[in-house]
């Protein structure tokens, strides 16, 4: 059981307590101000540009009341402004919340309204699907030139490493989504450990491949950013043109790529088939289970491409374990998950909370500094995942995963204990496409 509770564990590990995603941000614009930081189709953007229209904006929304805990929905298509958007948010000391325009019209009122936002940022294209909306409307390309008249310097701002910096929703089992709160400080000990696992440097390219609604794109926005790199934005036509896409990972020479295993799947059929080389360091695999069987061609192929799966839940910021997938874990043909990454710890618990042996599976609990808050206005959901830890300091996330300890420390994933399933990485539950379907008048089961 010692062995369980410590030798299996994540490294504790130090990390820059005392700093916000604004302060990371600030210092890539000191070392370098005319890198470019972004790109989106032939535009692009330096560190410089970017910190200065985010800036802009963060005045303005200081003036409209935005500061430490202020939710702030954005509901934007991908854009250069998307960026713009999320550091200006960050940078008056508010909380971004992504709600993406293609959600059905009931599901963006019901985030709006339980953010009790007073603000919404949006743009000319979705401002007519936030009609119902009463508060202040800022679109962001509509309105600019009023942002303009703000100073371009970073505005002094109150938020710590305790402060809201997120709250992303998922879906929840009894209809309706939940909000969870993420703090800067679980963010910044993602990034910033005394133990790195990867070497990103200031020479790496990265994509915002998915979705800012999920929470996959915080690793890929902040890992490029807070490195120094410079991040593509894929237009959502793109997302689903594996022709188009790789050969913008091709052109661009993006060297870190986030995927879920689904889609990678397809993308690699493509890459594998017409291109010979590529400038590819990392292939970092989350939201859904992997199996490594059928990535033998590629690691075949591009043997110095670096294959990452990680598990990960946005209770718990992003990335929870790191397993490399080398040639025998592709030969095993298990879901091996790997091991808590450095600031984190994980237990495999039966029912009466005691830890599992090895080779037993039980639920996987999450403890450690990427564990958030909890979920917004829902106390009651809160205190049931979110419990004390009895074997140390703080709180556990309980995630409703099976898996089981290997010999060697990694986790092997066994599935789920309830009616969720993952489709490309989103959560999603059973119950609320059920609720939404006894909804409708003549239904009485489903």
């Amino acid at each position: 059981q010692d062995e369980l509770l410590t030798r299996f564990q994540g490294a504790d590990v130090d990390y820059p307590r005392g700093e916000t995603i604004v302060t990371l941000f600030a210092e890539q614009v000191r070392l370098a101000p005319e890198k470019i930081a972004v790109v989106f189709g032939d535009q692009q953007m330096t560190y410089r540009q970017l910190d200065q229209l985010s800036s802009q904006l963060a005045h303005f929304l200081i003036k409209a009341g935005v500061g430490p805990d202020t939710l702030v929905p954005i509901c934007l298509e991908r854009s250069m402004s998307l960026l713009t958007g999320l550091l200006g948010i960050l940078k008056a000391g508010g909380a971004y919340v992504p709600v993406d325009p293609d959600y059905p019209q009931e599901r963006i009122n019901y985030m709006i309204r339980d953010t009790a936002a007073t603000i919404v940022l949006t743009d000319e294209q979705s401002k007519h699907i936030l009609r119902e909306y009463k508060g202040t409307l800022l679109s962001i390309d509509g309105d600019w030139q009023t942002v303009s008249n703000e100073a371009s310097f970073p505005p002094d701002t109150a938020a710590g490493p305790a402060n809201l910096a997120y709250v992303i929703y998922t879906s929840g089992s009894t209809g309706k989504p939940k909000g969870v709160l993420v703090e800067h400080r679980n963010v910044v000990r993602l990034f910033m450990s005394d133990a790195p696992l990867y070497s990103f440097s200031s020479s790496d390219i990265w994509t915002l491949f998915h979705s800012f609604c999920f929470d996959f794109s915080v690793w890929e926005i902040f890992g490029a950013l807070f490195h120094g790199g410079r991040l593509v934005i894929v237009s959502k036509e793109m997302t689903k043109d594996v022709i188009a896409f790789a050969n913008l990972i091709s052109a661009e020479g993006v060297t870190v790529l986030n995927q879920t295993p689904g889609a990678f799947y397809v993308l690699q059929e493509e890459i594998l088939s017409n291109y010979n080389t590529l400038a590819l360091r990392y292939v970092i695999f989350g939201g859904e289970a992997l199996s490594p069987s059928k990535l033998y061609s590629w690691k075949k192929q591009y043997p110095d491409c670096l294959l990452i799966n990680m598990y990960g839940i946005t209770e718990t910021t992003v990335h929870v374990t790191y397993k490399e997938i080398d040639n025998e874990a592709i030969s095993r043909k298990i879901s091996n998950i790997g091991k808590p990454i450095p600031t984190l710890c994980c237990y495999i618990l039966n029912r009466s909370g005691q830890p599992q042996p090895i080779g037993v599976p039980g639920e996987l609990f999450i403890g450690g500094a990427g564990v958030s808050r909890g979920y917004l206005n829902r106390e009651e959901l809160t205190a049931e995942r979110f419990v004390n830890n009895p074997f140390g300091e703080g709180r556990l996330y309980r995630t409703g995963d099976l898996g089981r300890w290997l010999a060697d420390g990694n986790i092997e994933y066994l599935g789920r204990m309830d009616d969720q399933v993952k489709i490309r990485g989103y959560r999603i539950e059973l119950g609320e496409i059920e609720a939404a379907v006894l909804a409708f008048e003549g239904i009485r089961e489903a």
